[in-house]
């Protein structure tokens, strides 16, 4: 039994959620192998070599696997996908982009956001925005996973393992990366951040949400968003936490002006610590927080800032 995890990059620094499926491969058991695609990613590869758990790296080098396109990467992770029982990636916009394609194309099912391993056929993973764990037990020969990151420990440093080069397959050409609009930020990337402050709806304005920066940066903090806040414009849709958003779990999560709706609880209430700012005493939000205090949000946050 061995198992594949497609690492995901930017051909320069391997992804922090790669290393969270790495673990959920090496729990599976057997031999675990990584998939470094990408162009001029060597540094990626050698990176992904030195992760503890990992057995062999197989770098594929070429030009149209620079921007990570699905229905190139999908023809490659296929041809060599007879020698793997599981084929793993972290449930990112990449993952679940890229791993559905290569399902279809296997003829099998995909297992969506496990977050345990019972054993080599069975997996946990949530439903109803997070109110359930449903166990899945596969039967196909091959399967295809995507892990959510914030159910496992991120695999460490200490590898030392083979890197091996594998022949690119054709380029498809059929579908392109144009252009992107990046957020660029000095702050915590929002998906690894050991400490998160979120503001919602209550936060009244794109202009206001100065004041969650403000705490944020006192903190040395990532800034989120309830999907309330960003569908109103008042931050950008990859600062959205939640069903639909991203998924976080820091050690400290601080939600201000924010209700508490379950598509939102769903991204964020495995935070270790979760700390609740909201003048409605019965917002939902209290009931999944360690600190709760019922206070006017545009006082206490000033304040809490002040007392940093």
């Amino acid at each position: 039994m061995t198992n594949l995890v497609i690492v995901e990059h930017n051909n320069e620094a391997l992804g922090a959620a790669t290393l969270n499926a790495i673990t959920a491969a090496t729990q599976i058991g057997g031999d675990t192998h990584v998939l470094v695609a990408g162009s001029g990613a060597g540094d990626v590869a050698a990176a992904a070599a030195q992760v503890t758990g990992v057995a062999k790296v197989l770098h594929a080098d070429a030009d149209h696997y620079k921007d990570a396109v699905s229905v190139e990467l999908a023809n490659l992770i296929v041809g060599m996908a007879g020698d793997y029982s599981h084929i793993l990636a972290a449930s990112t916009t990449t993952g679940k982009d890229l791993l559905p394609r290569v399902a279809a194309l296997l003829d099998v099912q995909q297992i969506s956001d496990i977050i345990a391993v019972e054993s080599a056929d069975t997996f946990k993973r949530p439903i109803y925005a997070g109110n359930a764990i449903a166990t899945v037990q596969s039967s196909d020969a091959q399967k295809v996973l995507t892990v959510r990151p914030t159910g496992f420990d991120a695999a460490e440093q200490g590898g030392s393992a083979e890197v091996a080069a594998v022949e690119a397959t054709p380029a498809n050409g059929s579908t392109s990366v144009v252009g992107r609009e990046l957020t660029v930020s000095e702050r915590p990337d929002l998906g690894a951040a050991d400490v998160v402050v979120s503001g919602g709806r209550g936060v009244g304005s794109a202009e206001n949400f100065k004041i969650i920066e403000s705490l944020a940066d006192k903190l040395g903090a990532a800034v989120g968003a309830s999907r309330a806040a960003v569908d109103a414009g008042y931050m950008p849709n990859d600062y959205q936490v939640g069903q639909t958003g991203k998924v976080v779990a820091p050690n400290l999560y601080i939600a201000v002006g924010i209700s508490g709706a379950i598509q939102h609880l769903a991204g964020m209430k495995d935070s270790k610590v979760i700390v609740a700012i909201n003048k409605d005493e019965e917002a939902p939000i209290f009931q999944v927080a360690d600190y709760g205090l019922v206070a006017d949000l545009f006082e206490a946050v000033p304040e809490l800032v002040d007392a940093l």
